[in-house]
């Protein structure tokens, strides 16, 4: 196969694209024009026009820049001067050929005598009530051993190979957990609507290389776009919780009626929210909460962790995903949390246990996740507390005697996040002169509880692997001894955070099989 050519992928533009110059009278959805952002004119798509105290504003997508920077721009930072590109008139429908076929003939219906029964005209009826057969997955049969079950994992699946080796690079980069379907989503229109875009915009299959990974991060937000045209807006322009006012990066979706207040009232401790500071006000001086509900698991001098169980909390939970899909344009999973729990880190004060992260977890993962969905909250961002939810995640999964993964595809800001603490985790105990020279790959998973592709992936981000003598081996590179240097002189100034296993009062939850799914 010849290699591609990333020179012509990355260009956004085709050459049969219409130019011309245009009005404000006469710009419409679709219309690429230069907008001024921080003294520089940039191409931008224009996604919605809104009118606002009699004056047209613009809410455009910026070309080769995240989606969480789009923003609504008054006409003023419109720049008329040069040309616009103008959309692409929308093709005609196709007609469809049930349309150019002939009608069918009625089928003759026969003449019934006097006292003569009429004959049945079908049996289509009658076979759509018969009884199904038992089969393997309705029942057992008799004379037929049952099938075990595949729940828990990788390793319970009779194709899996249990001898683990180190293998090339390309042949890393696509194992690993497989990415989820689309059958999550749970609004009808989002899912047609994405559906069809998923279907005219086919994603590349093929392993990237390094420098069109980071540039795809760079450009494209999520690894998975929701590319409904609904959820291509914004729809909220800002959020007050607690002391933090908070400007929204992707679409939610709230009632309808939150878009055109000019501020969202989210209440910290419950989650609820309110359109007007006086509805708002007239909550909290209801609500009692000061905690997330749930069983309290860890706590530390700085943190608690809460496990809240998405069937018993489902109202708590649902707020919880609507905030979070503020922020994470691959969620999809907004109101079916039966399935999940819930582990919310909290800083405690007088006032009570404030809301800082979250990841959500499968009661029973078929795939062996142990996350389903991470989050910082945007207002804890940068100051470590990504990299300490993780560690506590695969705490778990060392209680639970088992390896674990996040699910994929990861958002930009969550892979980056991972491969900091994957990176971290790798290093620390082959740094560790206790364990001495020689470990192998599925050592440092089960000294870990990560997966031997997510190590080997961290191995050649690092650039450890090497060949010699007819096998692979790990090399502690100079590159990488600087930095793990750099980070002990940064934990003597600063000290570091970590999960102490000894604080953690949890036990692995069982549960039935009903409360494993959706419930409704």
């Amino acid at each position: 196969m010849a290699p591609r050519d990333a020179s012509q992928e990355r260009t956004s533009t085709p050459d049969t694209v219409e130019r011309g110059m245009a009005t404000l009278s006469t710009l419409r959805i679709g219309v690429k024009a230069f907008v001024e952002k921080n003294g520089e004119k940039r191409k931008a798509e224009i996604l919605s026009i809104q009118t606002r105290n009699g004056q047209p504003h613009y809410y455009v997508h910026y070309e080769e820049f995240n989606k969480r920077l789009d923003e609504i721009v008054p006409a003023s930072r419109l720049d008329l001067t040069q040309e616009v590109e103008w959309p692409a008139p929308e093709a005609p429908p196709k007609k469809s050929q049930r349309a150019n076929a002939p009608a069918p003939k009625a089928a003759p219906v026969p003449k019934t005598v006097a006292g003569q029964k009429r004959p049945r005209t079908s049996t289509t009826s009658r076979k759509n009530s018969e009884t199904p057969e038992l089969t393997a997955s309705t029942g057992n049969v008799q004379g037929k051993p049952s099938r075990p079950s595949l729940v828990g994992g990788k390793e319970n699946r009779p194709e899996s190979d249990h001898s683990i080796s180190v293998i090339a690079p390309e042949i890393v980069a696509s194992t690993g957990t497989p990415k989820p379907d689309d059958s999550d989503i749970d609004i009808v229109d989002l899912q047609d609507a994405a559906a069809a875009a998923k279907a005219s915009n086919p994603q590349q299959t093929g392993p990237y290389s390094r420098e069109e990974e980071i540039e795809k991060l760079r450009t494209g937000g999520s690894m998975t776009q929701n590319q409904a045209e609904v959820s291509r807006v914004r729809n909220l322009g800002r959020v007050q919780m607690g002391a933090f006012e908070i400007e929204p990066w992707y679409f939610s979706p709230y009632p309808a009626s939150y878009a055109l207040a000019e501020t969202t009232y989210i209440c910290e401790f419950c989650l609820s929210y309110a359109d007007s500071p006086l509805s708002f006000e007239r909550h909290r001086a209801k609500c009692t909460l000061l905690h997330p509900p749930g069983n309290e698991i860890y706590r530390d001098d700085h943190f608690s962790f809460f496990e809240i169980d998405g069937r018993r909390q489902r109202r708590w939970c649902r707020n919880l995903c609507l905030f979070s899909k503020l922020f994470l344009d691959h969620k999809t999973l907004y109101y079916d949390v039966d399935p999940f729990l819930f582990y919310c880190m909290t800083t405690r004060d007088q006032h009570g246990c404030h809301l800082v992260a979250y990841f959500s977890k499968e009661k029973e993962s078929a795939e062996g996740y142990n996350v389903a969905c991470i989050l910082t909250l945007p207002q804890y961002q940068r100051r470590g507390y990504g990299l300490l939810l993780i560690a506590f995640s695969y705490e778990l999964s060392k209680r639970e005697g088992r390896l674990g993964s996040p699910e994929k595809p990861l958002s930009d800001l969550g892979l980056l996040g991972y491969r900091a603490y994957w990176a971290q985790t790798v290093v620390d105990v082959l740094t560790d002169e206790s364990r001495g020279p020689e470990i192998s790959v599925e050592e440092i998973g089960a000294l870990t509880a990560m997966t031997t592709p997510d190590v080997l992936h961290t191995l050649q981000n690092l650039n450890m692997l090497r060949y010699s003598k007819g096998q692979h081996v790990i090399v502690l590179t100079n590159a990488v001894l600087e930095q793990k240097e750099k980070q002990r002189e940064k934990e003597r100034v600063k000290g570091r955070r970590r999960i102490e296993p000894d604080r953690l009062q949890w036990k692995p939850p069982v549960f039935t099989a009903s409360s494993r799914t959706w419930n409704w």
